[in-house]
């Protein structure tokens, strides 16, 4: 398309140095950067990921190595646990974008896998890389378990959750550890609804990492403010946002979870602590600019919508309600997400006092649909 490397760079508002790994193949476009980079290509998205495909599936020995492992695992090394890693890597970039479903048994695969290399593994950097690894594939395999369950399987994914945690800790992984950390306040968050051991797990999460990464210091302060909200703390919710604010402008791109990151993150936990704050309007402001702001169908852009379309609900205004909770529909139809799921259903249960409105039946047919296929 005729750019440089710094012509593309500026044209895209980032680092020269982060142009130059995209084409080495050492980092992938974020999700954030794809929809400006394909438009500077002058390609659709689904061309884009076609095109970022060869990159993240160049290692096609990785299966006969893995393989040929698991017949002599005394020939484990760093190249096989390399590829162990690159197959986690590659599941946990599809997770918010296809149903856990269809990722839980692959990922089932390769955390048996690890875990049996483990009881083999030779002292050293190889047990070390491995062990890093496990700690990535039971985090992942925590939130495939909860989310596949529809958020209902607490037992299991914080089983996965505290392997995680342990292994972590073995290896002095503060980063790993506060990650899987704050996965597993999610289940007291959202599943158990039990905002007070939440708050425990996120602050334990953002105190683990605050020396490691801004990002996921940054993420556990957001968590810790919607658990504040939750428990109708303003002022204590009001500050966790501003913490996490000033972490995020602190973060730079060798942030070792920089991957988790994305610029919709903080006004989509604003809009949700406002609206368990009971700010309604301040809350549907906050998620409209949200939901612009996230141009691909994934699990998160489904929370956004469902909450927006209760914010309307709570100023009863039907129509934006039900147009909100259709797009939200719409995503979770594709997704599957067991967040998306819920709050379009809390969506619904908020709508029964309009249940003699046709556009209430409407919503309520897809809501059978999607409960039928559940």
């Amino acid at each position: 398309m005729g750019f440089t490397q710094e012509s593309l760079a500026e044209h895209l508002g980032i680092d020269r140095s982060t142009v130059g790994r995209w084409e080495r193949g050492t980092l992938t476009p974020q999700p954030w950067n794809q929809p400006d980079l394909a438009g500077a290509l002058k390609v659709s998205l689904d061309t884009l990921d076609t095109l970022l495909a060869p990159a993240a599936y160049a290692a096609q020995p990785a299966p006969d190595r893995v393989s040929e492992a698991l017949v002599a695992p005394q020939r484990l090394d760093l190249i096989t646990v390399g590829h162990l890693r690159q197959r986690v890597q590659q599941l946990d970039q599809r997770y918010d974008r296809v149903p856990s479903t269809s990722l839980l048994a692959d990922a089932g695969l390769t955390l048996g896998q690890i875990s049996f290399f483990g009881q083999h593994a030779p002292n050293g950097r190889t047990r070390l890389e491995l062990r890093e690894v496990e700690t990535e594939a039971a985090t992942l395999m925590g939130q495939l378990v909860w989310d596949a369950s529809q958020r209902r399987d607490h037992d299991n994914a914080r089983a996965h959750f505290d392997n995680a945690i342990a292994a972590a800790r073995e290896i002095g992984n503060t980063t790993a550890e506060g990650h899987a950390l704050l996965r597993k306040s999610y289940i007291s968050l959202y599943g158990e609804r039990d905002p007070q051991v939440g708050l425990s797990l996120t602050e334990q999460s953002a105190h683990t990492t605050s020396h490691t990464s801004n990002v996921l210091t940054g993420l556990a302060l957001l968590h810790t403010a919607e658990a504040h909200a939750m428990m109708r703390d303003q002022r204590a919710c009001e500050k966790a946002l501003s913490e996490a604010l000033t972490r995020f402008e602190k973060a730079h791109e060798n942030d070792l979870a920089g991957y988790l990151f994305s610029p919709s993150q903080f006004d989509r936990m604003a809009g949700s602590c406002y609206l368990f704050l009971g700010d309604h309007r301040r809350a549907q402001k906050v998620l409209e600019k949200t939901a612009r702001g996230i141009r691909r169908q994934n699990k998160s852009r489904a929370i956004v919508l469902g909450n927006l379309s209760l914010a309307h609900l709570r100023q009863g205004e039907l129509d934006a309600a039900t147009a909100a909770l259709h797009e939200a529909i719409d995503v979770v139809e594709e997704t599957r997400g067991g967040g998306g799921l819920n709050i379009v259903f809390d969506a619904g249960k908020e709508l029964r006092r309009w249940r003699s409105e046709q556009l209430v039946s409407e919503v309520y047919d897809r809501l059978l649909s999607l409960m039928t296929a559940a």
